[in-house]
């Protein structure tokens, strides 16, 4: 079956309410896009966990606590978690959004220190893309399950670069890749625990990280215009946030998905790939894979 494409209207996403959510990197980008539609929706709590504070008015509502975090520092980010549950009593949605793009050239670049040798790499991207999400996977899965069957949601932020993989940025294709690999990992033992995960895999989208890489020094919004007219497709933070609001509404309807967006349309490509595993894998493949899949040592875990 071919995967088909659908877009989301905001008018759909008014049944998502009192509730609170957790975002990290929420003070900018496609993190502050999706507070501030949380916010607009009825009795909706929103912590945000970022270096630095999101603009007025939203850190004066009662409804917004902002909490500062080195969501690299797992210290941090257990206190923030600790911190912002004391304040609402719950965490029902967890957006595990922060991230950086490529940082220098850690692969192919041959500079030495101040010895001669090759200079060991920078891993910020790995740490904090990867690393610093699965710790705020984890502090998200032990406080939802204080929620009892109410459980939770859990959606990351990937990439389009998680599934295509992007010449020029092979850490943070890595790392998105990761992401996509901890979503498929973990969200049949999570759903046990009534926690859903899925991702959101935006394409290029006009956030003030983008062209962050660039050495012309271009505004996001000069650099969108650029790639506007030369038809590249190109998704706004807000588009992204819909497709966020979207799955956290879904529900248990959200597990394992996976949502592609670009050009503001949406398409659950993990759907596709599941499907199409006869394709890719070949059909002796797939039997032999399902024939191991049988066997006691993959039974269901037990948690």
């Amino acid at each position: 079956m071919v995967t088909t494409t659908f877009t989301i209207s905001r008018s759909s996403l008014t049944s998502l309410t009192n509730s609170t959510t957790l975002i990290t990197g929420g003070s900018s980008g496609i993190g502050l896009a999706t507070v501030i539609l949380l916010h607009s929706l009825p009795s909706n709590n929103i912590i945000i966990l970022d270096i630095r504070p999101p603009p007025p008015p939203l850190n004066t509502s009662s409804r917004v606590r902002y909490i500062q975090t080195d969501i690299t520092s797992w210290a941090s980010q257990r206190a923030a978690f600790k911190a912002g549950y004391a304040i609402f009593g719950r965490i029902d949605n967890v957006f595990v959004n922060a991230g950086i793009t490529e940082y220098k050239d850690q692969i192919f670049d041959s500079e030495l220190d101040d010895k001669g040798e090759l200079k060991e790499p920078d891993r910020r991207v790995i740490n904090l893309n990867l690393n610093a999400a699965n710790d705020t996977v984890k502090l998200a899965v032990f406080y939802m399950r204080m929620n009892g069957e109410k459980g939770g949601n859990i959606v990351m932020t990937a990439s389009m670069a998680g599934y295509l993989a992007s010449a020029g940025a092979p850490l943070y294709s890595a790392s998105k890749h990761g992401i996509v690999g901890l979503m498929r990992a973990i969200k049949s033992d999570a759903l046990r625990l009534n926690i859903v995960v899925s991702v959101v895999a935006p394409g290029i989208t006009v956030t003030p990280i983008l062209g962050h890489t660039q050495e012309s020094k271009e505004t996001p919004e000069e650099l969108a215009k650029k790639y506007h007219d030369m038809g590249i497709p190109l998704n706004s933070a807000d588009d992204v946030a819909d497709a966020v609001v979207y799955l956290f509404a879904q529900g248990i309807k959200s597990s394992g998905k996976g949502l592609m967006i670009q050009a503001g349309k949406f398409a659950d490509v993990e759907a596709g790939a599941a499907k199409g595993r006869k394709v890719w894998m070949g059909e002796e493949m797939l039997e032999l894979f399902k024939s191991g899949r049988n066997t006691r040592a993959f039974l269901p875990s037990k948690l």
